[in-house]
């Protein structure tokens, strides 16, 4: 799926490229937690499973991300955020993801590792 002249899967109203695109060519790297959270949730919507592996916690990564081309991710809604800013170590993001078929509804624990965020768990 090519996104890179298309708005960013996450919702900020940027191009992707400007986006999430840029933490996921490794351009960039997410500020906060909830930047991570946005470009895991669009790395999701662009199969980009070597970005969602990269970014997980080492103590928590599984083997496989679990994306499927053929999902269709809809929409992206930041409920809450605790702690997770420039100069913190964890975070906490809660957010609904919009996919067809259904609702991830999930309240997710970041930290940083070697300096960089990383998702460490579902709480």
């Amino acid at each position: 799926m090519c996104v890179n002249n298309k708005l960013c899967p996450c919702g900020t109203g940027q191009s992707y490229v400007d986006c999430c695109g840029a933490l996921h060519s490794g351009a960039r790297t997410a500020a906060t937690a909830e930047q991570l959270m946005r470009s895991r949730y669009s790395a999701f919507a662009v199969s980009d499973e070597d970005y969602l592996l990269r970014t997980w916690a080492s103590k928590h990564r599984p083997a496989s991300a679990g994306t499927d081309a053929g999902d269709r991710w809809l929409k992206l809604e930041i409920l809450a955020t605790e702690n997770g800013g420039l100069l913190q170590n964890e975070g906490v993001v809660e957010f609904r993801a919009h996919y067809v078929g259904g609702v991830v509804h999930e309240r997710s624990r970041f930290v940083r590792e070697n300096g960089q965020w990383v998702y460490a768990e579902a709480l």
